[in-house]
Order: C-alpha cells, then structure tokens, then sequence
C-alpha cells in the first residue's frame, strides 16, 4: 500500500492503494444521503418466525462489525407501516448510555429488513454503505459524539447528523477498502466464536461444580457487602476526558472486568463519587429486556481513582468470612443466580432492578472454603480464554489502526 504521510495533499489518507491518486471530496451527509428513523418495535413483539428485524439496542449487544451479515430477530407484527431497509443502508442508534457510545454506525446489506424505533437510518445515494459504516465508527466517530445530547440517556437526532462532514474516494477505492476491513472482521467473527466456546464450557463447569456443592448457606448480598452508586450528574460533554471509568458494556459482556477497556468522564474535586475497588461486584441495573438486569462482574484491578457508568452499581464486600470475591465472577452468572434475579427486573418498555430488592434477596452459596476451590479450578479456563481474549484484542487494535489510516 502506498503510504501519503510526506503529501502536502489535504485530502488523501496517510495510508492508500497505490493505484488510486485522486483527492478524497468533502462531502456534508445531508449532501450525499437522505436521512430517516425507524419506527417502533419491542423486544415483547420479537417472535421465532416472521420478517427480519433490527432493534437499536442490538447494535451495541448483537452486531459487533460494520456490516450486518445475518439478521439475528424476527417479528410476525403488521409490517406495512413499519421502516424497510434497503440495501446498503446505516443505521446509527438514537439513544446510548454515553455520546461516545452512541456512535455506533452499522450497514445493513439486504432489502426489507424492519428497522426499529429509536434508530437513525442513513440512506446513501451513491456510495458504499460498509465505507459509509467503518468511516463513520472510525474518523468521524469523535464528530458524531459532540452532537449527542441529554444527561442520565443522551440522544443523537438525524436532524444534527446532516451536518456530519464525511470524505469520499471513488466507488472503487471505498469498495477496496471494504474488502480490506471485512477480512480482518472475518477473522475476528471466528476468534469471537473462539471466545464463547470457552465461555460456555467455563459455565457449564461451574454450574456443574456448584450444583454438586452438598453444604451451601443462605446469604443475601446484605450479608457480606455494601452498595454503591455509579456516575452520577453527568452530561454527554463530561465524557471523552478526564479519569478512567468502567463502560456498562464491560461490566455487562465480562464476568472479570476487563481493566484495559475502559472510558473517560470529567470528575472535579469538589464531587463525591464512588470509587472502584480490589474485589468489588458490578451489575448493570437496567436493560432493554428483564434477563440482561443485573449482570454482573467482578473488578480484581488495582484500587486507585476509578469510577462506574450510571446504569450500574457496585458491592463492596465487607465481609470476607462469608464470600471470596473472585469467586463471585463465576457465580453471578450461573443458570441458578440469573434464574433468582429474573423476577427483580421491573419495568415494561425499560427493565430496571432495585438495589434494595436485590441485596436483600437471599442465594444459596458455597461455604467459602469451596468457593476457594471452585475457583482455582475455573481459573485454570479462565487463563486460557484470557489469551483468546488478548488475541482478539490485537486484532481490534489492528482494525483501529487501519481505521486511523485508511481515511481521513
């Protein structure tokens, strides 16, 4: 590939084709798409046949790269007044827990797919919507977050998009680069399949381990530790900067948290916000449907100045007699604990869990000399998924790389 870095050219990539010379056009969104919503459809109106669905809260949990290549939820609901893709069409989220995560832009490349509510739908004129989709998650990224909006949920309006400026090769340039980037997200589809197959089994073992346990004790969360608030008073331009706080994505896809992903928010000093601690517990407090409250991970990082996302709450545990942290991280997600949390999920549209319900709730535990052992035995898995993990994560340093360089 031909590398621009010494160009005095503006608009060419530091990095490009070799075959391809010819400046990149600066192009407003509204000058080069037309820009709609999708309309209304529930997680409650999901069924097992029907049409092809796209939710907006999907776009964070269920479609990790650019382009869509299957579509996971059907509806059987009346489809004549709902929004239908069309091929090569951007869907970007209009709510998010932070500006910086609402920037999620994905391409959708079939016809007649219903688009949720709550989703801006980009509809190019003439160019590649996967181009579309990765310039969008990746120079522009920054650009779209500042046009966020609100406090606790912040919203993005297609309204402030049009004015989203975007740069655009040829066709066939965008087309190249497509093929480029959809081969590194091949790879990394398989080493994430990779990833949930030690995750399953790893579940599978503890549900067993712990099934087996013959002399558990009842407890309640109150038993053992002591609850904490996330971020609160925060805006959508609080984040971006500052001091490092834990994502509600990486309290909600891991059951050990992740310490190298994590966000950035303003804290001034005059604030009282809670910290994140050695062996803490972290659940997310409000989901889309009553089986994703309260999932939970463990924070087993140094203790120094860190904070948690809004929509989750920490238990520090106060009482180690009763309950070996680590442990935790594998027990808070057993078929036995999500079974017994399921019915604090409240809500109709949105699901959110009681802090006081929820430690007061009583669990059958191991005693905590089993716990010890239970976890040593899951740990030995857990280093083996941590290195699938740490290859999946060079991967995404790659694509970002790429993302950094390929566009302007």
């Amino acid at each position: 590939m031909a590398n621009n870095n010494d160009k005095k050219v503006l608009n060419v990539p530091a990095l490009r084709f070799p075959e391809f010379t010819e400046e990149w056009q600066g192009e407003q969104l509204h000058e080069i798409a037309e820009l709609s919503k999708g309309i209304g459809i529930s997680k409650e109106q999901l069924s097992e046949n029907g049409t092809p669905c796209i939710l907006y809260g999907e776009l964070y949990t269920k479609y990790k790269s650019e382009i869509i290549s299957k579509i996971i939820s059907k509806t059987d609901i009346e489809k004549s007044k709902l929004k239908h893709s069309k091929q090569n069409d951007v869907i970007i989220p209009c709510s998010g827990e932070t500006a910086i995560d609402i920037a999620v832009a994905r391409c959708v490349p079939f016809d007649n797919v219903l688009l949720g509510g709550d989703m801006n739908v980009i509809r190019l004129h003439k160019y590649d919507g996967a181009f579309m989709a990765y310039q969008l998650n990746g120079k522009r990224k920054t650009d779209i977050a500042k046009l966020a909006q609100g406090v606790s949920v912040v919203h993005l309006y297609g309204e402030n998009l049009k004015s989203i400026k975007t740069y655009n090769p040829s066709l066939q340039e965008q087309q190249k680069i497509v093929k480029l980037l959809s081969m590194l997200d091949e790879r990394l589809e398989v080493q994430n399949k990779i990833i949930e197959k030690y995750e399953s089994l790893i579940q599978a073992i503890c549900d067993t381990l712990i099934e087996a346990e013959q002399h558990k004790v009842e407890l309640s969360f109150n038993d053992f530790g002591e609850p904490y608030s996330g971020l609160s008073g925060k805006s959508a331009e609080d984040f971006g900067e500052g001091c490092q706080y834990i994502t509600y994505m990486n309290v909600y896809q891991n059951q050990i948290i992740d310490t190298t992903d994590v966000g950035l928010v303003k804290i001034n000093e005059t604030e009282q916000q809670s910290v994140v601690s050695y062996g803490d517990i972290l659940f997310t407090l409000s989901s889309e449907t009553p089986n994703e409250v309260g999932m939970g991970a463990v924070y087993l990082g140094d203790t120094y100045p860190l904070y948690l996302n809004s929509f989750c709450f920490g238990v520090r545990i106060i009482d180690e007699s009763k309950i070996f942290p680590p442990f935790l991280a594998y027990y808070i997600s057993t078929k036995s604990f999500r079974k017994a949390v399921f019915p604090l999920a409240q809500g109709s549209t949105r699901f959110n869990l009681q802090k006081s319900d929820f430690m007061k709730k009583m669990f059958l535990f191991p005693k905590v000399e089993k716990q010890n052992k239970i976890y040593t035995t899951l740990k030995a898995y857990s280093d083996k998924l941590s290195i699938e993990k740490r290859i999946a994560k060079l991967l995404c340093e790659q694509k970002s790389f790429l993302l950094r360089q390929l566009f302007i």
